[in-house]
């Protein structure tokens, strides 16, 4: 009990030490601004892959609140219309645009870890493009589980003889790939962003903090919304764009914090080896 309390107070104190509510708040409007050229991605690469918009939308509206969505799927439709599906340079372009939320939690992880970003502006960049590119895999491997995971259940099921139960479990577990895809996405940003040599192991609890942390304050945050607040009335039109910052700086601030937490853990096992 008493390490969990001294664990508790030694977060706080690098939380206010790493101003991770403000870093949070810039994390916020970088997310907003990667977040239609991020979809813009997404939605095209498509056509060559058996997934529609809708399934992307699906993964969204699981998460984000009611009152974004349409906000979401407006400008996207029009955007997408408008920009085309063929990969080109302006995709590309649109890729460096969506990098910027991943450039920002890279600066704010060496915060955390306390180093210094030796890596110059386009070797910085280059690897918040590569993790923008990973994360769209991931999604997209995610997006392609529930398409055919029927399918491969029964290739398992049917070669090796097992039982129906374990085909009713894979029908069960290939539903997870939400959670799942969180999880790889934390854990690779908690394990390459940082300017640091780190394991695996070390970003786990980061990792698993964020996943559950980031999945219930969106629910709860949705909840919130969609029952008590009224942000229209208050904000008018731009009510939407409100509810939608806030979220992203609710999500910021449980990024931060997982960050936070590898960085505690990083040290205090160095300081052991030491």
């Amino acid at each position: 009990m008493e390490k969990a309390v001294g664990f508790g107070k030694e977060l706080w104190n690098r939380v206010q030490k790493d101003d991770v509510f403000g870093i949070a708040a810039q994390l916020a409007y970088f997310f907003l601004l990667s977040l239609f050229p991020l979809l813009i991605v997404l939605i095209s690469v498509l056509p060559y892959l058996p997934i529609t918009q809708e399934d992307i939308f699906g993964i969204v509206r699981d998460f984000a609140p009611k009152e974004t969505m349409s906000l979401i799927e407006n400008n996207l439709n029009e955007m997408s219309t408008r920009n085309g599906t063929l990969l080109s340079f302006g995709v590309l372009a649109t890729l460096w645009s969506a990098s910027n939320g991943i450039n920002g939690i890279v600066r704010a992880f060496n915060r955390a870890y306390d180093v210094p970003e030796s890596r110059s502006f386009l070797v910085a960049r280059g690897v918040a493009i590569l993790l923008t590119i990973s994360m769209i895999f991931v999604f997209v491997v995610a997006l392609l589980l529930p398409v055919f995971g029927k399918q491969i259940g029964l290739l398992l099921f049917n070669g090796l003889g097992l039982s129906d139960e374990f085909l009713s479990l894979w029908n069960m577990l290939r539903w997870l790939a939400s959670p799942m895809i969180i999880f790889l996405i934390f854990s690779g940003l908690y394990w390459f962003a940082p300017n640091k040599k780190l394991t695996k192991v070390t970003v786990l609890p980061g990792s698993i903090f964020a996943t559950v942390g980031w999945i219930v304050a969106s629910y709860a945050f949705s909840y919130y919304v969609s029952n008590f607040a009224n942000y229209s009335a208050t904000y008018g039109s731009i009510g939407a764009i409100i509810i939608l910052m806030i979220w992203f700086y609710l999500s910021g601030i449980i990024i931060m914090i997982g960050g936070e937490i590898n960085a505690m853990i990083n040290k205090s096992k160095k300081a052991h080896a030491e």
